[in-house]
């Protein structure tokens, strides 16, 4: 499908963006405007081994009967499971480039079918109910806790907790308001592939004002929301685990045609000692 079909928009900022720094506006129109901006103080992202807790909270799902590659990883923390391909609508053909209205990312996630399962959806943002982000310095809170902003209660967002807990990245704010802290952006990707440095749609409105939505910034580590006619991209997520793919019916035959031979032979063996 063309960028048309799903009524794109260059991304536009809610209120509480335009009160962001001029340097940290400027870069995010970047990120999300001309994908992936490698700045100062922003560290190419990679798997990074022993950062985060991916390596042994992460495990594998085979989806398509191939074993050696995985389809999706499930979360063991969050009881979810993600798509290894943090962008499958481009991947898979659906999208140029990925990026949708927020409509268009849901009903894509929504009509989803990867090998067997047809139930994925966008991850979950839980609003505790503060009427919009709390500001800080720089004009967007930092301190930690909360829904919105940076250093976000990772409770509150299933991509929050993948990106500070799971993967360990570091946000452009400390916790004290310094600003492009010591290695701060996405620099941790863990297992997953075409995970963009740029802004993902979750699957819940904001309720205040349901013409936005909430999203997570993977560039920044930052929660918030934003209209839902700007073009974001996607992450299939689906609650609880997969079931491993099963063998089919020529490999149960062939085992069986194996366990059989063994069993003939094993008998004549025992016939020959008589």
């Amino acid at each position: 499908m063309n960028l048309a079909s799903h009524g794109k928009t260059d991304v536009t900022e809610t209120n509480h963006q335009h009160r962001e720094t001029n340097m940290e506006h400027s870069v995010i129109r970047m990120a999300v405007l001309g994908g992936l901006v490698l700045l100062a103080g922003v560290v190419e992202s990679a798997s990074v081994s022993g950062k985060g807790t991916w390596e042994t909270t992460l495990q594998g799902r085979d989806l398509d009967g191939n074993a050696s590659t995985y389809e999706a990883y499930y979360d063991t923390v969050l009881d979810i499971t993600w798509l290894a391909d943090a962008n499958y609508a481009q991947t898979s053909g659906f999208d140029s480039d990925g990026r949708m209205t927020w409509a268009s990312a849901v009903a894509w996630a929504n009509s989803l079918v990867v090998g067997t399962y047809d139930d994925w959806r966008l991850p979950t943002v839980t609003d505790i109910g503060t009427s919009g982000c709390t500001y800080g310095a720089g004009n967007l809170s930092y301190g930690t806790g909360g829904d919105c902003g940076y250093n976000v209660d990772t409770a509150t967002g299933e991509l929050a907790s993948l990106w500070y807990d799971t993967l360990g990245n570091t946000p452009y704010y400390s916790t004290t308001g310094t600003s492009a802290q010591a290695g701060w952006g996405l620099s941790n990707t863990g297992p997953f592939s075409n995970l963009q440095s740029s802004v993902y749609w979750s699957g819940t409105e904001y309720a205040p004002n349901t013409g936005n939505a909430w999203y997570f910034r993977t560039s920044y580590g930052s929660q918030g929301y934003a209209g839902k006619g700007n073009g974001l991209y996607a992450w299939a997520v689906r609650s609880g685990d997969v079931s491993p793919v099963p063998l089919p019916a020529a490999g149960w035959l062939f085992g069986a045609s194996l366990l059989g031979l063994a069993g003939l032979v094993r008998r004549g063996r025992a016939d020959v000692g008589a």
